[in-house]
């Protein structure tokens, strides 16, 4: 993992702060975490007066469960995907937090009543939705059209780059095979689904490369080792505007998920934790984020706040993956699913990967 520290001079402003003058928070790193560090972090540590230290972890609930395993827990904060966040939650690794402190709306309305549904958890609140999507270099494979070309590799030949794990790759391969995004999770609770999907990825299977961090794939299509991949929407946003790369977004069939804070029992600053998340998860700062990373708020009023992107030009509204336009095909994950059938699919995904 690699740590980065964000210091600051600012006095202390809470009572809390002599008491706990760090916070560490984990996160997936890349555009996320420099989002997380001009929203959250920099405003934070002004009007507190504690120092965020940002760790990157490739996944953050691997490290936050070895550690509260080991009984030696050095984060405070955790950014997880939902499906582990019910996972650790069950397993009594994460702390029940006291929702009723959170923040209010900008617009005066009560938290239950801001966050959209999957945004919140008896331990973890929601901060950006995301999608994983297909992104292409639209100067070498220009008119990719919808989901079903990433499988056509007659029109459209190369290698395919598909995260290496079974979730995500299974709902992408039944969508692209014709299943209604409605429909995907139905069916892939059958026998008969699953060998579906696995029969659609066998048609690109050998001209598959693998990735596992966010960062792999805009690189992988810098490299021109992958014709098309899927990939976090935010890293592809940024890699076309900040780094004027010739990369297209499609957001045909793409599969919405979140990212939720949550803190590890045993976190050393426990109540600085807290603090630092009823932060973060305001309306205002959530919006703030959006100045740096394509990703939604999971706060309804954070909507109205939303506007350019830090070169004071692009709308964000239009390149995040909950804008009305780009939601019409598309897939929210099913945490309850994968909670339930995480470990049976993961196991046949392995299988089918190590099979000829």
């Amino acid at each position: 993992m690699k740590k980065v520290l964000y210091l600051t001079t600012a006095l202390s402003l809470m009572g809390f702060a002599a008491q706990a003058e760090e916070v560490t928070v984990v996160s997936f790193g890349g555009a996320l975490a420099a989002s997380q560090n001009e929203a959250f972090y920099k405003p934070f540590q002004e009007k507190t007066g504690i120092r965020v230290i940002s760790v990157d972890a490739d996944n953050p609930a691997i490290p936050l469960k070895a550690q509260v395993e080991a009984g030696n827990v050095t984060m405070d904060v955790a950014d997880v995907e939902p499906s582990d966040l019910v996972r650790l939650c069950d397993e009594g690794a994460l702390e029940t937090l006291p929702l009723d402190d959170l923040p209010k709306a900008a617009d005066g309305a009560g938290w239950k009543d801001d966050f959209v549904e999957g945004g919140i958890y008896e331990c973890g609140v929601g901060t950006v939705a995301y999608s994983t999507m297909i992104a292409y270099n639209k100067e070498k494979t220009p008119n990719v059209a919808s989901a079903n070309d990433f499988f056509d590799l007659e029109k459209f030949p190369g290698k395919r780059g598909l995260r290496k794990t079974a979730k995500f790759t299974l709902e992408l391969a039944l969508m692209a095979d014709g299943v209604e995004p409605a429909k995907v999770y139905e069916t892939l609770g059958t026998p008969e689904g699953v060998d579906r999907a696995f029969k659609k990825l066998d048609t690109i299977k050998s001209d598959i490369v693998w990735w596992e961090a966010g960062a792999q794939p805009p690189q992988l299509l810098a490299d021109g080792a992958v014709t098309m991949t899927t990939a976090y929407n935010g890293r592809i946003f940024n890699a076309a505007v900040a780094e004027g790369k010739p990369f297209e977004v499609l957001w045909d069939k793409q599969i919405l998920d979140f990212n939720l804070f949550v803190i590890p029992k045993g976190a050393p600053n426990k109540d600085a934790a807290w603090e630092f998340i009823k932060f973060a998860t305001s309306s205002e700062q959530l919006a703030a984020q959006t100045t740096y990373i394509s990703y939604g708020p999971v706060r309804k009023s954070s909507t109205a706040l939303i506007g350019l992107f830090q070169d004071g030009k692009t709308e964000m509204l239009p390149n995040m993956p909950t804008n009305p336009d780009n939601m019409k095909t598309a897939l929210t994950n099913d945490i309850e699913f994968w909670t339930d059938y995480d470990i049976e699919l993961s196991e046949r995904f392995n299988a089918w990967l190590a099979s000829n």
